[in-house]
């Protein structure tokens, strides 16, 4: 089994500036680093949205009917 080092934080953000840089140019590379990161939603409204959109019987009915049977 081969063993995976990952390299220090450090270097791994210095190289992929530098690579950034050079495919992209400094300005495109500024504007990469600055995009906003989606927020998420939070999760308890996450699951509300979700428990909307539930077909409750086919939900229950999946859960408790369609399980194997005990012996």
């Amino acid at each position: 089994m081969n063993k995976t080092k990952y390299t220090d934080e450090e270097i791994l953000i210095e190289t992929a500036i530098k690579i950034l840089n050079k495919e992209l140019g400094p300005v495109e590379t500024s504007r990469f680093i600055n995009l906003p990161k989606k927020q998420r939603i939070e999760s308890v409204k996450r699951h509300r949205l979700w428990q909307k959109s539930l077909d409750e019987k086919q939900f229950l009915d999946a859960v408790f009917l369609d399980k194997p049977k005990k012996k």
